[in-house]
């Protein structure tokens, strides 16, 4: 009767999640498809970051706790597995054969049924009584804080009745003499408590453990697909399935690419096309079936731990975005969609979409693309690339982007850079370049290649470097130590023209990809191989971008170029002249999170002076200057304070005299910082070329 029992409750369980199973599977089934390759690295990816868990250390405390109550539930897991079996087919400890792996993999799961109870005990106690900041927002409804609640208990039900079987088992085998399968520690000393109790009772509640624990087990487990507590099942899948690109990279809208080459092409800009007309597929996310089912596998893994908010500096700085509540409302709108387009097909519409409707256009334009949401999740959920598909919708199907941007994407495709200049001004900066008493003639690719020589590299000036008056200094110094070190280099003077960079943040797919193929076009028409750079936005577009449309070059940053010289001996420096100075130093997003470069800056500035203060969120988990993403060129969405204050406020508490940057747009947000804080007097921003050329040894 046992056996029927288990076994009628078992098909009602695997009914009822199959169910739920089919129900998301063919919701996925409405979206736009998802490529997975490169298994290996998906495998190690998995084992690394799910299993590892190593993101979720950056909270060692919290994360180390929620680290044990994985590895504990993986663990157990056995055990239940072994519950099944012996609930089926009507015996125990079936799988006591493995002998010395059973004892060890038991009596691991027996210390972790412990462990787990305590810890889960800690969480419910931080949920109800402590006020976290993470656990609030207006996306974390009521229902969001009674399922937390709610599956926290009945995980603490399932680890105290996992110890009642062992406990009374052991109690039980002991008291009748019987062989005792497995190594119990912590219900072995528990069941000494119980040496008196008859035999009866101990099996009678060992087995009213037996039954409790399994089905608690099938409640909850048909109780998780409905509740934000789904990352039970889809959190270690959805790390699998994670993007392997650089956290920079965007990815490219190959039916824009070819209409812009069409466009490029005289020959075919006019040309009747042939056969009958597609429907034209909308450009960007407007509504849930815009995703992707890895966009909506997202949504279901994500475990609501607020850790992205709480890093995102617009949130931080009161404004609206959270990038929390745009994997949440996917989820929602979703759940309220799909089932009406599974009816009545994909013409259902209800007069309502994800953007604006659940996602106001302030959120969307509230971000810096710089990716520490992403960076965060311990998942690896992609929030940006999210963000970044909506506001392609409004650029390219609504022209809805901001005033602001839309100048930007106007001189952009008129002038060849984000502000109101011509193309012969690009060249300004490079006038007038003394260095060691003589003038420096910055060289231009077209003639070297006229007369025949092949520079090894190219400098890519960037609009900033070549139209901010304040970054125009920095490519002067970097100009200097390049003939310092006698650098076989050459910049394309006018006809370099914007990287793109901001059109395509700023959700312009259309601009960008006609900035890029117009660039890589010049560029494969000089031979160009290796390109410096002293921009880690065009940095990030050149390295990571520009192949998806052809454009193959080694990219270098100047802290990475000037870090190598440095090493090898090439520069020397005088440590006299920064010798009464302390720096801290300013990791650019697109240098650091996006392109995991850390190391070369910091050893510049060390060996030119090793007082340098880290301000508390450095290297990774750095806060964005509050530029990126086009909101330089933007007016900034309500809030507490502009970011860049809230990183200026940082940096003065570090107490260090000059900011460090590697970058044009951090540049001008810090330099805008300390002339707020009025601390022009006593602080100073340099950037990493002007450390050294001011400590060259002449």
């Amino acid at each position: 009767m046992s056996q029927i029992i288990f076994i009628a409750t078992v098909v009602i369980t695997l009914a009822g999640l199959s169910y739920s199973f089919w129900r998301v599977f063919s919701y996925m089934k409405l979206l736009k498809p998802f490529p997975i390759k490169e298994i290996g690295k998906r495998i190690s990816l998995t084992l690394k970051v799910a299993i590892g868990q190593t993101k979720i250390f950056k909270r060692p405390v919290i994360g180390g706790m929620h680290a044990l109550v994985l590895w504990g539930f993986l663990i157990i897991l056995v055990g239940t597995i072994e519950m099944f079996v012996d609930g089926i087919f009507g015996i125990e400890k079936s799988l006591s054969f493995l002998g010395i792996v059973y004892d060890i993999i038991f009596a691991s799961g027996d210390v972790f049924a412990l462990i787990i109870a305590v810890m889960v005990a800690i969480f419910l106690f931080r949920r109800i009584f402590m006020k976290i900041k993470r656990f609030s927002g207006e996306e974390m409804t009521h229902k969001a804080h009674v399922d937390a609640i709610l599956a926290l208990f009945l995980i603490f039900i399932l680890m105290i009745s996992l110890l009642g079987i062992n406990v009374f088992y052991y109690a039980h085998s002991t008291k009748i003499g019987a062989e005792i399968h497995g190594i119990y520690p912590i219900s072995s000393l528990i069941a000494s408590l119980f040496a008196n109790t008859d035999a009866s009772t101990l099996y009678h509640l060992e087995k009213i453990n037996w039954w409790l624990h399994i089905e608690v087990i099938f409640i909850f487990m048909n109780i998780l697909p409905y509740s934000k507590h789904f990352h039970v099942f889809m959190s270690i899948p959805n790390v699998f399935l994670s993007r392997l690109t650089p956290l920079g990279k965007l990815d490219t809208m190959t039916s824009i690419t070819d209409e812009v080459k069409s466009m490029m092409n005289p020959d075919t800009a006019f040309a009747e096309p042939e056969g009958e007309l597609e429907e034209l597929e909308r450009f960007g996310i407007k509504d849930v079936e815009d995703t992707t089912w890895k966009n909506y596998m997202d949504s279901l893994a994500c475990t609501q731990c607020g850790r992205c908010t709480s890093v995102c500096p617009a949130n931080i700085t009161g404004k609206k975005l959270s990038p929390r509540k745009i994997m949440i409302d996917l989820r929602h709108r979703m759940k309220e969609k799909a089932p009406n387009l599974l009816k009545e097909g994909k013409t259902f519409s209800d007069d309502k979409s994800l953007v604006n409707d659940y996602i106001t256009t302030e959120e969307l334009w509230a971000c810096t693309t710089c990716n520490a949401c992403a960076e965060e999740c311990p998942i690896n959920i992609n929030h940006p690339s999210v963000i970044m598909e909506m506001r392609r919708y409004l650029v390219m199907e609504e022209s809805a982007a901001p005033a602001e941007l839309n100048t930007v994407f106007q001189n952009i495709e008129n002038n060849g850079a984000p502000w109101q200049v011509s193309f012969e001004d690009r060249m300004l900066w490079a006038e007038n370049i003394i260095f060691n008493d003589k003038k420096i003639e910055v060289p231009i690719f077209a003639d070297k290649v006229a007369e025949g020589k092949q520079p090894e590299y190219l400098f890519w000036v960037g609009s900033a470097g070549a139209i901010d008056d304040r970054y125009k200094k920095v490519m002067q110094e970097f100009v200097k130590i390049l003939d310092y070190l006698k650098t076989d280099y050459a910049v394309l003077g006018v006809e370099e023209s914007d990287s793109g960079d901001i059109a395509r943040r700023g959700g312009n797919e259309m601009s960008y990809q006609m900035q890029a193929l117009m660039n890589i076009e010049i560029l494969d028409g000089y031979k160009v191989k290796k390109i410096i750079t002293c921009d880690p936005h065009d940095y990030n577009t050149l390295k990571n971008e520009y192949p998806d449309l052809g454009g193959n070059y080694e990219i270098i940053h100047h802290s990475e170029f000037l870090n190598n010289a440095l090493t090898s001996g090439k520069i020397n420096i005088d440590k006299e002249i920064f010798a009464k100075d302390t720096f801290t130093y300013h990791d650019p997003c697109y240098l650091g999170r996006m392109n995991n470069e850390y190391s070369a800056p910091r050893n510049i500035i060390t060996a030119i002076n090793p007082k340098l203060v880290e301000m508390p969120r450095n290297k990774a988990n750095a806060l964005c200057c509050g530029a990126g993403g086009g909101q330089m060129f933007k007016e900034a969405e309500k809030g507490e304070k502009e970011i860049f204050i809230e990183r200026i406020e940082e940096v003065v508490e570090t107490k260090a005299n000059i900011i460090v940057t590697s970058c044009p747009f951090c540049m001008t947000m810090m330099t805008d910082g300390i002339k707020y804080k009025n601390q022009d007097e006593t602080m100073r921003n340099l950037d990493i070329a002007e450390l050294i050329s001011l400590s060259l040894k002449k």
